[in-house]
């Protein structure tokens, strides 16, 4: 099954008989939760799903975004309507980086059936609704394995034996500003590869063969493991989705810089080659 599926596409599942659970994760870094925004208008019979509090764990010295106990990720799940023999579509604003997160966590946990909205909110065209449903709990119990997960060490290995995507701005990879996390850099042999570059200017992905091509130039000749790292675990979601889409495993180190940078022990690599 594709990774992603359309406006008119999910249109035309939601008219069907048997129309998939739908997720709105609309969501903006350093908050507030945009919750407001859900309950003025959202895509009918979708449930809001709070990134911070229910898709990610508490931050500390597993960064900012650590992944979230798998137990009340599964309550939250079940909460929204989640089972695992009914099809899932999550969505967010447009910039489709709060949906990855949700797309690749449910995956992780064993969801066999994830896609994300290509383009988002902003994408849909259809009848919307102001109305908050009460959905009937589903049955999801998470399993978690079921995608590829890296740690710090991990994440090290794989830049000097495969290759190790960082999705961030290029400007945060070079170490020319930090705007959140206590240093700028990148972890040593990693290869920028800014996530913002796998969509077009509306937020919809490149093709999957556009994809393919971009990441073959990066250095994914489908012959070693790929990775993939961001500032909290959040927009590396979304490179992971469009390398899905592209037809690339990929594993995500949840962590990301947000982990690697608070510990004084990692090394620190800036400017614009991987070393």
């Amino acid at each position: 099954m594709n990774a992603i599926i359309s406006a008119s596409e999910l249109a035309s599942d939601l008219a069907g008989p048997t129309p998939p659970v739908v997720l709105d994760v609309r969501w903006q870094l350093g908050g507030p939760n945009l919750r407001a925004e859900y309950e003025k208008a959202h895509i009918p019979g979708a449930v809001f799903v709070d990134l911070d509090s229910e898709l990610a764990g508490p931050a500390g010295v597993g960064g900012r975004h650590p992944l979230p106990d798998p137990e009340l990720f599964g309550a939250a799940m079940r909460a929204a309507g989640v089972s695992a023999d009914r099809d899932v579509v999550v969505y967010d604003g447009g910039q489709g980086w709060a949906a990855a997160r949700a797309w690749w966590l449910l995956g992780y946990t064993g969801h066999p059936s994830v896609r994300v909205l290509d383009g988002g909110f902003a994408a849909w065209s259809g009848p919307v609704s102001s109305e908050v449903p009460t959905p009937a709990p589903g049955s999801f119990v998470p399993a978690p394995g079921a995608r590829p997960l890296l740690d710090a060490d991990g994440a090290a290995a794989l830049a000097r034996t495969g290759l190790l995507l960082d999705a961030r701005a290029g400007e945060r990879y070079r170490g020319e500003v930090e705007p959140i996390d206590p240093v700028g850099g990148h972890i040593p042999g990693a290869v920028s590869a800014p996530t913002t570059e796998n969509v077009t200017d509306d937020g919809q992905f490149l093709t999957a063969a556009e994809l393919a091509e971009r990441f073959k130039s990066l250095g994914a000749t489908g012959t070693s493991e790929v990775g993939v790292y961001c500032g909290s675990g959040v927009s590396g979601a979304h490179e992971v989705l469009a390398l899905a889409v592209a037809g690339i495993p990929a594993a995500l180190y949840a962590g990301s810089w947000s982990e690697w940078s608070q510990d004084g022990s990692r090394p620190v690599v800036v400017g614009p080659d991987p070393q």
